[in-house]
């Protein structure tokens, strides 16, 4: 079970977790030491994550650039990726991250935002077909259409790069067509489904993505609304590998968040450990890129594109490790590569190749452990109960 979250970094979602490296300020572009000061999950803006704003707040590993990336929306202040989100906000995260095991090495595979980032969580790749140089780097923009990306209007354009060059400003229709974890998960003769929240852009819909898969029947496992699980897991088989999305209201995604985000992840993962599924099943949560807030650890570069910030990453299972902090290097890559491996998949031979499989989380020699409900301010029936929320989900 991969449960993607939005736009937040370790430093900026688990500010002084206990065992984990974490850091309360950060050097700024005139080599000023900046606190990190609260900020709401909601948020009053959103800064840029882009491509161009990581290499602003990357600045060559010197991470000193946070001050100069752009604000996406609302009024963002001058020191505004120096924040961090109070503990009081996201306390399902940190009972799940404490009760499980929490990881502070989980880089974004991506050095960009969230519609490549989703590529890489279900093909561990952004490129436009095997063998091109070119790689979907960054959001559509100048969308109106609220549909999803192979639907796209004609024309409808988005930024690539070349990884090994860093080259940018090539454009292409936003349809990839490369291999995926759908397919290995096909030919394996099992199941998948993904859930989100349809009718709006194509930011977090990765199935819509990839051009055979979209044109295919294999598409119905494109199920919309995410609220549709916490229901269907009562009534239908659960899949092999299932991703599940939030809506804008539900997602962590500053400036556009209502701050339901850590009980709609409490929603489905309480749902996921009620259920007879838990006793064979590992839920991964992670957040889909940084969202342009602070973090202090440089990450490691394979390219001009790869690897980006961290994220933070939760793994609950029956299996993993109590109260474990994994200071292991991870990427999206290793959540298909465990997917891979557990299922006997193969291999897609993208970032899954080199990733590790995310063993060091899990305790397979030990029993089962029974669930412990998180407890959260609102419950799967409010979930279940909202109407759709067709906004667009990320509008850089």
């Amino acid at each position: 079970m991969i449960i993607v979250q939005e736009n937040r970094t370790v430093d900026n979602l688990f500010q002084g977790f206990p065992g984990a490296d974490t850091a309360s300020s950060g050097l700024d572009s005139s080599g000023r030491t900046t606190p990190l000061v609260p900020r709401s999950l909601r948020g009053a803006y959103d800064l840029s994550h882009t491509h161009r704003a990581f290499l602003k707040e990357y600045n060559a590993g010197a991470l000193d650039g946070f001050d100069r990336a752009p604000c996406n929306s609302g009024a963002c202040p001058v020191d505004g990726a120096y924040g961090y989100v109070p503990r009081s906000e996201v306390t399902p995260y940190w009972q799940l991250a404490e009760t499980y095991t929490f990881a502070d090495r989980m880089f974004q595979s991506n050095a960009g935002p969230s519609f490549p980032a989703h590529a890489y969580l279900v093909a561990g790749t952004s490129v436009l077909s095997p063998g091109s140089r070119w790689y979907v780097a960054e959001n559509l923009t100048g969308v109106s259409s609220s549909t999803d990306a192979c639907d796209m209007p004609p024309g409808t354009k988005v930024e690539l790069i070349d990884p090994l060059t860093g080259i940018e400003g090539a454009t292409a229709y936003p349809c990839m067509e490369h291999q995926t974890l759908f397919d290995l998960i096909d030919a394996a003769g099992l199941a998948w489904r993904y859930y989100e929240a349809g009718g709006v852009s194509a930011s977090w819909d990765g199935p819509d993505a990839v051009r055979h898969i979209r044109n295919s029947s294999d598409y119905e496992n494109d199920l919309a609304t995410p609220s549709q699980f916490l229901t269907a897991i009562h009534t239908r088989p659960l899949a092999s590998v299932t991703w599940i999305t939030p809506t804008a209201a539900a997602s962590d995604h500053a400036f556009l968040t209502d701050g339901s985000g850590p009980s709609w992840v409490a929603a489905v993962v309480n749902a996921i450990g009620q259920s007879p599924y838990w006793s064979s099943t590992a839920i991964f949560i992670t957040w889909d890129d940084w969202g342009g807030w602070y973090d202090h650890v440089s990450p490691p570069q394979y390219n001009y594109y790869e690897l980006g910030f961290r994220v933070p990453l939760i793994v609950v299972s029956p299996y993993a490790k109590r109260g474990y902090v994994s200071h292991i290097q991870h990427e999206f890559g290793s959540i298909l590569r465990f997917s891979e491996e557990t299922l006997g998949l193969g291999s897609l031979g993208y970032t899954d190749a080199r990733a590790d499989d995310l063993r060091d989380c899990f305790d397979f020699n030990a029993p089962p452990q029974p669930y412990q409900i998180v407890p959260a301010a609102r419950g799967a029936s409010y979930f279940r109960s909202l109407l759709p929320d067709r906004r667009s989900p990320d509008g850089e």
